[in-house]
């Protein structure tokens, strides 16, 4: 038969354990909020949670997939399918081996780590020798040898007071602060691979996020929306506690007006623009406190340091995040593979055609000004807020 594991041991961000004592329980107590949302979410039932600082551990008769579930909790540094024993050597031993025998094939090498906490009759040394002798002498037949510097097993015991758990697997997490943490932001949300990981980098740092699309038809067309919606669920997957809407905002019409009436290299800078100051009425609507952007420096016309600065200039009650400012690209799409947008961002989609032949890259305010006094900005705002479609992303799929 199959090892059966029991429970599974939770590790929070380092971060959260150099905090002052308050804010690491208030920090920890939300992980753990969060965690029972996932797993209830999941229908993963679990029995009862114990808390401890720096650990939670889950009793669950499934804890694998327990544990795949959670690495997508923010807070968590790491997760393990682990059997609980009681803190007597003897039981160790016995646990120890029953996983060593289901891990361990012929020639293969191994490792016992121990990690305690609390007062024992042994040491931590104690464990590992008794435990590294026993396997050596059960798995005989199999020629195992120890290697602490490269094993092919590593069997890890964790002692704390009364009891112990054994284990060999380590799944990471993404670690950071728990959802929830911080204020609410929203997202401007293109589906293309940059704005994605901008919204998950400050999910990650505790910020629940609404993600906002402008949907610019008859520029692009439903390849576009589908991408972005796809990228809003994936990016939902990350944030089981705080259920996401995703805003769609009809920008066509807006930008047939710019490009009506605005001169046509200053198209994409007077866009954005227009962007903001809708996403500021949302974020208003929302409760946010500021706006998100996957702008990095550089990356298209827009985004040079004279245009962001001309960009800003049009949200006046909200500020703008930029956490990608100053990556490139490789690392953008690192973490966009990680977190899982990447493969949906890269799909086929019309790109926007009323990008200008020679986008201006340092507009200067004032010819932005003058521009946008051909516009009725307060009523293209109205009129975008009047059409916006608001759409449940955080759906469980059957």
């Amino acid at each position: 038969m199959p090892i059966k594991f029991d429970t599974v041991i939770i590790r929070f961000g380092g971060e959260i354990g150099i905090k002052s004592e308050w804010t690491r329980k208030s920090y920890e107590n939300l992980i753990l909020k969060n965690i029972r949302k996932t797993l209830t979410f999941h229908n993963v039932s679990f029995k009862k949670t114990l808390q401890y600082p720096g650990r939670i551990y889950i009793k669950t008769e499934t804890p694998i997939e327990a544990a795949q579930k959670l690495i997508k909790v923010f807070g968590i540094s790491s997760v393990s399918p682990a059997l609980e024993t009681t803190s007597n050597l003897e039981d160790i031993e016995k646990k120890s081996l029953e996983l060593a025998k289901e891990k361990l094939s012929e020639n293969s090498k191994f490792a016992v780590r121990c990690r305690r906490v609390g007062s024992h009759p042994y040491t931590s040394m104690d464990v590992c020798r008794k435990v590294g002798q026993a396997i050596l002498d059960k798995l005989a037949n199999l020629k195992v040898k120890v290697d602490l510097e490269n094993p092919d097993l590593e069997v890890q015991i964790e002692i704390r007071e009364e009891k112990a758990y054994i284990y060999s697997e380590i799944l990471h997490g993404p670690g950071g602060f728990p959802l929830g943490s911080q204020p609410k932001l929203v997202c401007l949300l293109s589906g293309g691979i940059d704005s994605p990981v901008a919204c998950w980098l400050v999910m990650r740092r505790g910020a629940p996020t609404t993600p906002i699309y402008f949907d610019n038809y008859p520029f692009t067309d439903e390849t576009t929306l589908k991408r972005a919606i796809r990228v809003a669920e994936k990016l939902a997957e990350w944030a089981i506690s705080y259920p996401m809407k995703l805003y769609i905002v009809p920008h066509g019409p807006n930008l047939i007006e710019i490009r009506e009436k605005c001169p046509e290299r200053l198209t994409c800078v007077i866009c954005k623009r227009m962007m903001y100051r809708i996403a500021e009425e949302i974020a208003r609507r929302e409760k946010a406190e500021g706006i998100v952007t996957g702008d990095s420096i550089g990356e298209q016309a827009s985004q040079t340091l004279w245009n962001l600065k001309v960009l800003d200039e049009a949200a006046r009650q909200f500020p703008v995040y930029r956490p990608l400012i100053g990556f490139d690209k490789v690392e953008t799409e690192n973490l966009a593979r990680k977190i899982g947008t990447y493969e949906i961002s890269i799909q086929r989609a019309k790109a926007c055609e009323a990008v200008p032949k020679r986008p201006a890259t340092k507009a200067s305010l004032k010819s932005v000004h003058e521009a946008e006094k051909a516009l009725n900005i307060e009523e293209m705002i109205r009129k975008s807020l009047r059409n916006v479609k608001i759409l449940d992303v955080s759906k469980k799929k059957e």
